[in-house]
């Protein structure tokens, strides 16, 4: 058995740096064939899914000035073994948005200078094209745009084919509007702004004849910086819901099982690859980037964070969900949730996202592009959680796309955007240490009753909370996001059990906690707040809830682990008050009275 193994580039974006060094490569050069049909091209994905590596990829495929080093890249590659015609014939502006911060003062400056050093770059690389006469016109124009339109007019006149590509695009627009809101975001990408001059030259250049940029790849997260940069991506290709292209990012199953087989063949991984697969499967797993595709694809960042942290011969990752996903999407959370013109208050979709994580999804069809103005229409808002990854394709619906939660690393990444949104408008919150320990007396002990207590009375204590827990899956989706809060349930809703669905299943994590004696199937029964909740009202739901628990609870799956025990709970809720709550099967039996509160009301 072979103790050597190749390196896991876990947060490598450079394909020349990972090819020289041996480093694992997962092959998806195979798609340069698909993308030279489209001269000018736009690709949106979710954060850490590869982005910065396919660009990379593209970068070392086609530039001229790095022709000798082409073979020792790509040789053993799928593309590698019967190349395009193009390869290394294109001189290349590489752009990467992604290090820009917020800071607006210095904004503009820091953009023409970053943007003048790649176009000067691109010259000096390729002396042989331009002369120091050419040289000077181009560089002479202060600004970006007057330089790109130089460049492509020379480029045009003496038959030098130019191919940009822009990694990122929209990172610091989103930051911007993120921190500082609609209006700073506006300044440079609507009207004389500085950006949008960007890519108004851009499209000048792709749309002239012989205007000298013969390609173009966009990529980053969301479609809304392009529609407001340029009024919609009409000078290409929007390839980011193509079925062609739906494998391009990400990795399949085959492909990660492929991997967890070389390291454990290398003597490198020693966890049950079956069992391994299953967990990456809960968690990584389930996007899907077009109708018409038929395999789902797993997280690349988190699959060779996986690996990282398994090789040689570890455990499976303490912490399934890698910091820097939280950190990438914790600068999303404020687009979601909070109006930041408006003060801390919710924006007009954080509805629609509480419904959302109560049902596991919505149907609506995908658009490719929209302004920010228009985001508060319910089909924009979905397509932007499509986009940011949050939601994926599930087939379709009455000719609509079915949206649904992926894994169970955005599912609890979209309860923290609830949590967080309460927090920040000063709803709701509560000791996250204090709940944590009283889940965990749930998962250990079958304690149940404590944890149920100190939310109810939680709401009870803050009266702000009241207003928003309105109907049962907004309900179910507040109870889910703070039995989140512990790693030891696989939060499901709306769980497929014995032919039915139950409300919430906190199913044991045994694959990580293989000690956690308890698992949980509740049922939930909504009264409105201004209808009836008398005793015999309550008791018929409590009932209800029963009966479909004890169905729930004899599906085989829920047996499959002897030293694990199930306990149905039916919850009965009038308005925002726990009405009455009952278990059923193992655990704590009591009468069905509502847990006791010092608050009255």
């Amino acid at each position: 058995m072979s103790t050597t193994y190749p390196r896991i580039p876990y947060g490598e974006a450079d394909i020349r740096r990972i090819r020289l060094k041996g480093w694992l490569y997962v092959d998806k050069t195979r798609f340069l064939r698909r993308l030279e049909d489209e001269s000018y091209a736009f690709l949106i994905r979710p954060r850490r899914f590869g982005k910065s590596l396919w660009v990379s990829v593209l970068e070392n495929y086609y530039d001229r000035s790095r022709a000798d080093e082409w073979h020792a890249v790509f040789d053993g590659t799928d593309i590698g073994r019967e190349p395009t015609d193009d390869r290394s014939r294109y001189v290349i502006l590489r752009f990467n948005f992604s290090a820009f911060d917020d800071t607006l003062e210095t904004l503009r400056e820091r953009f023409e200078g970053y943007c003048g050093m790649v176009v000067r770059n691109a010259l000096e690389r390729n002396p042989d094209l331009f002369p120091d006469a050419a040289v000077r016109r181009i560089l002479a124009p202060p600004a970006v745009d007057g330089r790109l339109g130089e460049l492509f007019r020379y480029a045009g006149n003496n038959g030098i084919p130019l191919y940009v590509l822009i990694d990122e695009y929209d990172n610091f627009a989103n930051t911007v509007l993120a921190h500082h809101g609609r209006e700073a975001y506006e300044s440079f990408t609507h009207g004389g702004g500085f950006y949008r001059n960007f890519f108004a030259t851009l499209k000048a250049g792709a749309g002239e004849s012989g205007g000298g940029l013969e390609r173009l790849f966009i990529t980053g997260v969301s479609p809304i910086t392009m529609d407001d940069v340029t009024s919609g991506f009409n000078i290409g290709a929007n390839v980011s819901i193509s079925p062609q292209f739906n494998e391009l990012l990400g990795f399949t199953e085959d492909e990660v099982r492929s991997l967890l087989d070389l390291y454990r063949d290398r003597g490198a991984f020693d966890q049950d690859v079956d069992t391994a697969l299953g967990v990456m499967r809960e968690w990584y797993d389930g996007y899907r980037f077009a109708k018409g595709a038929r395999g789902d694809l797993y997280n690349t960042d988190m699959v060779l964070y996986y690996l990282k942290h398994s090789v040689p011969n570890q455990p499976m990752p303490d912490e399934l969900i890698d910091v820097n996903v939280r950190i990438d999407y914790g600068k999303l959370r404020h687009l979601l949730v909070v109006n930041r013109e408006a003060g801390a208050r919710f924006n007009g979709n954080f509805d629609l996202l509480r419904h959302i994580a109560g049902e596991g999804g919505a149907d609506a069809d995908v658009n490719l592009s929209f302004p920010l103005e228009d985001l508060a229409e319910r089909e924009n808002f979905l397509s932007l959680l499509y986009y940011f990854g949050l939601l994926s394709m599930r087939g379709e619906s009455q000719g609509r796309a079915r949206l649904r939660i992926p894994n169970q690393t955005v599912r609890r990444l979209m309860y923290g955007y609830l949590r967080g949104g309460y927090r920040d408008v000063g709803v709701f919150s509560v000791s996250h240490y204090r709940f944590s320990n009283l889940v965990v007396d749930m998962a250990y002990r079958g304690a149940w009753r404590p944890a149920l207590t100190f939310l109810a009375e939680a709401v009870a204590a803050q009266t702000g909370i009241r207003d928003y827990l309105d109907g049962e899956r907004v309900v179910q989706a507040f109870l889910a996001a703070h039995f989140s809060l512990i790693g030891h349930f696989v939060i499901h809703s709306e769980r497929e059990l014995n032919k039915g669905y139950a409300d919430l299943h906190l199913e044991p994590f045994l694959a990580r906690y293989p000690d956690v004696r308890y698992g949980y199937v509740i049922e939930i029964k909504y009264l409105k707040r201004g209808g009836t909740a008398d005793e015999p009202t309550v008791a018929a739901r409590l009932d209800e809830a029963r009966t479909q628990l004890r169905g729930y609870l004899a599906d085989p799956a829920l047996r499959a682990e002897p030293a694990v025990r199930h306990i149905g709970l039916a919850l009965v809720f009038h308005g925002w008050e726990l009405a009455a709550c009952e278990a059923i099967g193992d655990g704590d039996q009591n009468t069905g009275e509502p847990p006791p509160s010092p608050v009255k009301h």
